[in-house]
């Protein structure tokens, strides 16, 4: 092999080893760096999948509580409305108990005014105070709501009358009231004392 045969040969085998470690190099460096890549794209997509369940977890806990806080407002709201509700009865039936003790006083009223009227000396003054104090405790127990109620020629009614007696009465309509003997008390739509009445047969 001539000198000049030996030198074209190194340089080819030279050429060789330089392709062969640029070839190493160049498919070595893109590898670890395509390695490291896949790394950071696998660990990203790991921890968006766990922010993903974090935050679905968040929402059902938020969603539990969320429910939790609206029945407590509904259970909250129910029970203040039937306090109130009990609060009002309980206080309509207080009414109903005084108006129910006031009446009596109230029938010996209207018969101190009609034999203080039916005397053969009438006292005006002592007649006037009477009826002024039955104006007032009527007004009272009328702002609390309790109203006095039957007249004479209304139909009777078994649900707020008391029939004492029956009678024919001329130009009288059978079922009508022809006599209150004592007045009715009611509160709203309870009655507290039935009227006591003649009804004309």
């Amino acid at each position: 092999m001539t000198k000049h045969e030996k030198r074209a040969e190194d340089e080819i085998l030279g050429s060789t080893q330089t392709i062969d470690e640029q070839v190493a190099v160049a498919t070595d460096v893109p590898q670890a760096e395509d390695d490291t890549e896949l790394a950071r794209d696998m660990r990203a997509e790991s921890d968006f999948e766990l922010d993903v369940e974090v935050l679905t977890a968040k929402a059902a806990e938020r969603d539990e509580l969320f429910g939790i806080a609206q029945r407590t407002q509904a259970d909250f709201e129910n029970y203040r409305k039937r306090m109130a509700r009990e609060l009002e009865g309980a206080q309509a039936r207080g009414v109903a108990r005084l108006a129910s003790e006031l009446v009596p006083t109230l029938d010996n009223l209207e018969r101190a005014i009609t034999g203080a009227s039916d005397a053969a000396v009438v006292d005006e003054q002592l007649l006037e105070g009477l009826r002024l104090v039955q104006r007032e405790l009527l007004a009272a127990l009328g702002r609390a709501g309790v109203e006095r109620y039957c007249e004479a020629g209304e139909q009777f009614d078994p649900a707020v009358h008391e029939a004492v007696s029956h009678q024919e009465v001329d130009g009288a309509a059978t079922g009508a009231i022809v006599e209150v003997y004592q007045p009715g008390y009611k509160l709203g739509n309870a009655v507290i004392r039935a009227a006591r009445v003649m009804v004309a047969a």
